[in-house]
């Protein structure tokens, strides 16, 4: 049996090409970063030629894509896209970008990062960031079941059969569970996060069902019944993607650049890639062939037979590309230089087994990584090594993506420091440029963010000492690979770190306004599409209310200003908006939610609202039911990040100061059920947390009375409940936050002129209460044990400042 050689490089994606499949030797599918869905199909068999096409286009990046095979329904089959958006798209090969989908699934509140299909077409699976993976039954376009209990992103989904899904999870274990969401067992193994699995054949020899990988760097091998049968070393760093071939070989791909083929448990070949990560991998189960896809956004497909392989050209084109390429010091370990051997160890040593790498000391003083190639006896050039000082050589997570670098990075004092994630492979100026544009700050921040990520991650060139660049010379190198410190002479200096000043007490009121306007509307406008053909045309919307609600979506996605937030398309939009989510049926009132969640931050229209019964916007909330339904946990977490969004203006905060009660009756009500979801559900944890902190503010800002203290006092088991409840370092630093600003609430007044005794006995009265009858300091003590990120533990230590 041959080696798998090059048969095409496809270009045309514009960033990196996180998921693939290959559904037929005609046809394969691509999902990127550049929010794209490409369909490759063939032109010419030999040389291989492919026309590329898109078939979706978003607003974010796609991680995941899946294929469902044609059946009477559907004959060209369906291609299955999700990512960032939230959204499931499901659409026929044959479509445009342009046309609609034949459904959008939507139901997971964050990003989708898995998905497949069972082997009887039946139906979908996802995973995502949320900790939910779901089964989708195919042509119903509906939830059927919410796989629930993770601990963390749901990065991996198998429909192994059409009775059984396996789940990997962040929380580093692999679930199997009916696919009534009836968990059957759990299987402990991994010692990192699970990022892959795959259906083994049935006739392995090592008699498994499945295999699951991840960052563990370790592929193993299990029976449904949990029995771990073998496992399978080889790959150096994250392992991202599996699938199996005809042949009954595994195929598998990660962060150590690298495409393996294992026959049984021995790794028979390895493909490096001129890239950082080779993100997804998948076979045709027709011909055998592989496609992969990496971060150098290219997609490469790999075949046995002679006649399906690139001409020589193409193929010395992508071994020369190797050679050239990149290879971070962390992905091969310590190096020391002097105890190298030179380039005669090539001709003098052989490989003991495949893929194994040898780094040789070049006479001009880089360091170059050698692979073993058992097929053809011989050490083939993989790159040049260079070294990131200072990394760690772990990769830290930050909203499920692996980063050399989280950087915390404090804007501006009272505000929660933000996340600013970084790779050694990217030009800080990008990185500082995408940090700005994700926390709209202003762009002159651009040099001193980015001068902070080349100060607190400088780079050099393992073997070399850095000569000063001349001026205007490429930072990017001759290996395309941006090495921060270019221009710099000697060693790097130490990274510098910036003091974090104290946080408490928030100041400002926090909006969760994020949202794809255009994906709401489309599905929107689907489900009222099937409520007219169930006959249910009272309660649809008719031609001109679709017609509003195009200008709502138009005039949300403008800036804000005075003229948006009184316009004429708000106030007709709320109508709408009440429309949907009070008398459409329960399982469909979600966009219509997440709209309301938007026009309560955007307009003071929403706020303002009045029924002719006298009703608010909170008493149409709570007479719609979204609020009794903890089970339907996504609409919940929306209502109640609309609630959140009314602080954002004068006529909200009205409304919110009189409706305290009721507010705090609605989204934390002590029914078990309701207990039960808050505690499981990272976004309603996170929701909930930024309501608190926006009453807490405001309560800060009111004059000290006998009832703010009140209010405050009854903010204070809400607050350290949740704390103690908290499974999301996220959630937990947002009510460290609310319950830190609620025990500052007499500093506002004194610094104001208000009474000083009244203020401080005010104060006082709180952090006793906080102290002595909610045991605030254990509770402290419990989420710094839980969650030791760093502005985790710096609020807890201004928190036992205030509290004593």
């Amino acid at each position: 049996m041959g080696d798998f050689k090059l048969s095409a490089s496809l270009e045309g994606h514009e960033d990196d090409v996180r998921s693939v499949t290959f559904p037929s030797p005609t046809l394969l599918v691509s999902a990127s970063r550049d929010a794209t869905v490409r369909k490759w199909r063939l032109l010419s068999p030999s040389p291989p030629s492919y026309d590329a096409s898109i078939s979706s286009h978003g607003s974010a990046f796609v991680n995941a894509v899946t294929y469902s095979p044609p059946s009477p329904d559907y004959p060209d089959g369906l291609i299955i896209s999700g990512g960032k958006e939230t959204i499931i798209d499901v659409r026929p090969p044959s479509k445009s970008p342009d046309d609609e989908a034949e459904a959008l699934l939507l139901g997971h509140s964050n990003n989708v990062c898995a998905l497949d299909v069972d082997p009887t077409n039946t139906h979908i699976v996802s995973g995502a960031w949320d900790g939910q993976a779901r089964i989708w039954r195919i042509g119903k376009w509906e939830c059927d079941t919410v796989l629930e209990g993770h601990e963390g992103s749901v990065w991996a989904v198998l429909a192994l059969s059409p009775d059984t899904v396996i789940t990997g999870c962040a929380d580093r274990l692999l679930r199997v569970f009916d696919v009534a969401g009836k968990l059957q067992r759990t299987l402990e193994g991994h010692k990192d996060v699970v990022r892959a699995l795959c259906r083994m054949p049935s006739d392995h020899p090592s008699g498994a069902d499945f295999a699951s990988a991840g960052n563990d760097g370790i592929i193993m091998l299990w029976t449904l019944q949990g029995q771990r049968v073998a496992e399978l070393h080889g790959h150096d760093s994250f392992i991202y993607a599996l699938d199996q071939l005809p042949t009954g070989e595994l195929v598998s791909s990660g962060e150590d650049r690298t495409l393996r083929i294992w026959r049984g448990t021995t790794c028979v070949q390895t493909i490096t890639h001129p890239a950082i990560s080779v993100w997804g991998v998948a076979v045709c189960a027709e011909n055998g062939d592989i496609v992969s896809g990496a971060s150098d956004r290219i997609v490469r497909v790999f075949s046995r037979d002679p006649k399906r392989q690139a001409e020589l050209a193409v193929s010395q084109a992508f071994e020369e590309s190797v050679k050239a390429s990149a290879i971070p010091q962390q992905q091969v370990g310590d190096v020391n230089k002097e105890k190298l051997p030179g380039p005669e160890f090539l001709q003098q040593k052989s490989g003991t087994k495949e893929g194994q790498v040898a780094m040789i000391r070049e006479p001009n003083g880089n360091v170059t990584a050698h692979q073993w190639s058992t097929a053809t006896q011989e050490w083939i050039n993989v790159g040049t090594v260079v070294d990131g000082a200072g990394s760690t050589g772990r990769k830290a997570e930050y909203l499920g993506n692996d980063y050399d670098y989280v950087f915390d990075v404090d804007v501006e004092e009272g505000k929660p420091p933000l996340k600013l994630p970084y790779n050694l492979s990217e030009n800080p100026y990008e990185a500082a440029t995408k940090f700005i544009q994700n926390n709209e700050l202003p762009m002159t921040y651009l040099d001193q963010v980015a001068n902070f990520i080349t100060t607190n991650a400088q780079g050099a060139t393992l073997g070399q000492t850095q000569a000063s660049a001349p001026q205007g010379a490429d930072p990017w190198g001759t290996e395309s690979r941006y090495r921060p410190g270019e221009a710099t002479t000697g060693q790097p200096s130490p990274p510098q770190t910036i003091a974090r000043p104290n946080v408490l007490p928030q100041t400002t009121y926090l909006a969760i306004s994020s949202a794809n306007l255009k994906t709401i509307q489309r599905k929107i406008e689907e489900l009222n599409h099937q409520l007219l053909a169930e006959g249910n045309k009272d309660i649809s919307l008719n031609p001109s209310e679709i017609s509003h609600l195009a200008a709502l979506v138009a005039r949300l996605d403008q800036p804000a200003s005075a003229a948006t937030q009184s316009s004429s398309e708000m106030r007709s939009g709320i109508d709408l908006v009440i429309k949907m989510i009070t008398s459409w049926p329960p399982a469909q009132r979600l966009p219509g939610i997440d709209l309301l969640r938007l026009i309560a931050g955007a307009s003071s229209a929403l706020a303002s609202y009045n029924t002719g019964r006298g009703e608010t916007i909170i008493d149409v909330l709570a007479r719609s039911g979204v609020f009794t339904e903890w089970d339907r946990s996504n609409h919940v977490m929306l209502a109640v990040r609309g609630l959140g969004n009314l602080f954002q203006t004068d006529e909200g905060r009205r409304l919110v100061t009189s409706a305290f009660d009721q507010i705090l009756a609605l989204s934390f009500p002590s029914t078990p059920t309701s207990d039960d979801a808050t505690r499981s559900n990272r976004n309603i944890q996170i929701a909930l947390a930024t309501l608190l902190i926006n009453f807490a503010v405001l309560l800060r800002s009111t004059s000290s009375s006998a009832s703010s203290s009140q209010r405050a006092l009854t903010l204070l088991p809400l607050v350290t409940n949740l704390l103690s409840t908290a499974t999301d370092s996220e959630a937990a630093y947002r009510a460290l936050v609310a319950l830190g600003t609620i025990l500052h609430r007499g500093d506002r007044n004194t610094s104001a002129g208000g009474d000083d005794d009244t203020d401080n006995l005010d104060a006082e009265e709180i952090q006793e209460a906080a102290r002595d009858v909610y045991d605030v300091l254990a509770v402290l003590r419990t989420v710094e044990t839980r969650f030791g990120e760093p502005r985790v533990k710096g609020v807890v230590g201004e928190i036992r400042q205030v509290v004593g």
